[in-house]
Formats: C-alpha cells, sequence, structure tokens
C-alpha cells in the first residue's frame, strides 16, 4: 500500500492512493493532489547519502566504482515534499539534481548480515538528492554545502510498504527536467546494493526506525536553474515533482 502525509484544511493527514495522483483522507473524502500541501511520507531521523553508488555515473565523472561504500550523513533540514520549492543559491554556477531510490528503515539494527537485511526495511519512497558542485571540497565526501542545504531533499509523494516492493534491485528510474528525459537507470546498476548498504552501515552504529538509506544515482546529471520543473519518478515507487526557485542571498 502507499501512505503519504499531507496537509489540507489547516489539519495533517495519513492518506492512501487514490489513483492518477489523488489521495484518499482518513474519512474517505478523495483529493486531487494539487489540493493539498505534500509533506515528506515519513519524518526523517538520520538521513545516509551514497556517493558514486552507480558504475555509469563513477564513469561520468572520470572516477572509478569505489572499493566500499561512501557514505556520509545529510541533515534532516533539507527535507521537503512533493510539489514543494528547493532554492538554488544565486551564485551556484552547477546545481544538478539525483534521483534515488531511498530506503526506509523500521527496526532498530545492528550487526545484521546482507542475507537478513531486508528484514529491517520498513519500505521506500524516492528522493531528489540535489548537489552544488561550486561548493565541492572531495566527490567522495560532499561537504555540507554541497548536501546539507534547505529544501535541497525532496522526497515523496508515497511510501510503500516493503512487501509491495518484489525486487527493489530492479527498479527503472529516471528524471525529467521541463517534461524532457536527461536521466534513466535501474537500480540492478548499483555499486553496492540494498542489502550490503544495511549490512555496511549496521556494522559499526546502530540504525534506527525512521532512518532513511539514500542509495546513489545512475548517469545523466545536469544543470539546472531557478525556474526549472524537476521530475524524478521510480517504478512502482512514485513520481516526484520539484520546481527550483532562486535565492537572491549567497551561499
Amino acid at each position: 500500500m502507499k501512505h503519504a502525509r499531507v496537509i489540507h484544511d489547516g489539519k495533517t493527514h495519513l492518506v492512501t492512493e487514490a489513483g492518477d495522483g489523488r489521495v484518499a483522507l482518513p474519512d474517505g473524502r478523495v483529493l486531487d493532489e494539487a489540493q493539498v500541501q505534500w509533506l515528506p511520507p515519513i519524518e526523517p531521523r538520520t538521513l545516509f547519502t551514497m556517493a558514486i553508488n552507480y558504475a555509469d555515473h563513477a564513469k561520468e565523472l572520470a572516477f572509478k566504482a569505489p572499493e566500499e561504500p561512501l557514505g556520509f550523513l545529510k541533515a534532516a533540514n533539507t527535507v521537503t515534499g512533493h510539489r514543494a520549492h528547493t532554492v538554488r543559491p544565486a551564485d551556484a554556477a552547477f546545481m544538478h539534481y539525483e534521483c534515488e531510490l531511498a530506503v526506509v528503515i523500521g527496526a532498530t539494527a545492528r550487526n545484521v548480515p546482507a542475507e537478513r537485511a531486508y528484514d529491517v526495511v520498513a519500505g521506500y519512497t524516492v528522493a531528489n538528492d540535489y548537489a552544488i558542485r561550486d561548493y565541492l571540497e572531495n566527490w567522495y565526501r560532499p561537504n555540507l554545502r554541497v548536501k546539507s542545504r534547505d529544501t535541497c531533499t525532496p522526497l515523496g509523494p508515497w511510501f510503500v510498504e516493503r512487501d509491495d516492493v518484489p525486487d527493489p534491485m530492479n527498479l527503472n528510474l529516471r528524471t525529467l527536467v521541463n517534461g524532457r528525459e536527461t536521466q534513466s537507470g535501474n537500480t540492478r546498476d548499483m555499486v553496492f546494493g540494498i542489502p550490503a548498504l544495511i549490512a555496511y552501515y549496521s556494522s559499526f552504529m546502530t540504525l534506527a526506525p525512521g532512518d532513511i538509506i539514500l542509495t546513489g544515482t545512475p548517469d545523466g546529471v545536469v544543470n539546472v536553474v531557478a525556474g526549472d520543473e524537476v521530475v524524478t519518478e521510480i517504478e512502482g515507487i512514485g513520481r516526484l515533482v520539484n520546481t527550483l526557485v532562486s535565492d537572491a542571498r549567497t551561499a
């Protein structure tokens, strides 16, 4: 089942999918997606982000695929919802989207073997993990100004329960900018798949319900500017819409 969190008539509601982008409120009313304000489908705890976790993206950046996961943390202030605006710094020369499968942890997990990794997964959602290359200091460990900026991680619109995604390691994903497809790939092309990532992180720290692992992006990232509509889409998970707006301030 697909769930989402929205605001309608000043109240937060947990809704389900009613088809054609519509939402069903708990009282049975069905609304179009434009009639509600979308929140991230879950309230995130810790966000784990992967650098260079698709081989084609590594090649695009002229790097060889890493020998172990290149993970770093991302602040919760970055998260925003479906149809929200993301602020593009006025002094940024190159800012790009990253369509990513987001894995939501559903149980306390420590030293989880890869073969049991899915036992601790609650479900999945779509993430758009924007990056601002101007501020990049190290491709392997992106700094805070690249990855922890306000509004730069749209998430949603739906949370899809684990058992409703038979094979999360074989999902098509793509990005469209102003209706034109600019990125496409499949989760099977990850360097480190979901079981490996959960085993890796839980080997040295405790994962908790509400933690989110962003699993990386394939090649095809291009510069986007204020006014662009960016759609990140993952087969069976959802279609996340985001619009860039300009920030008159510098970083």
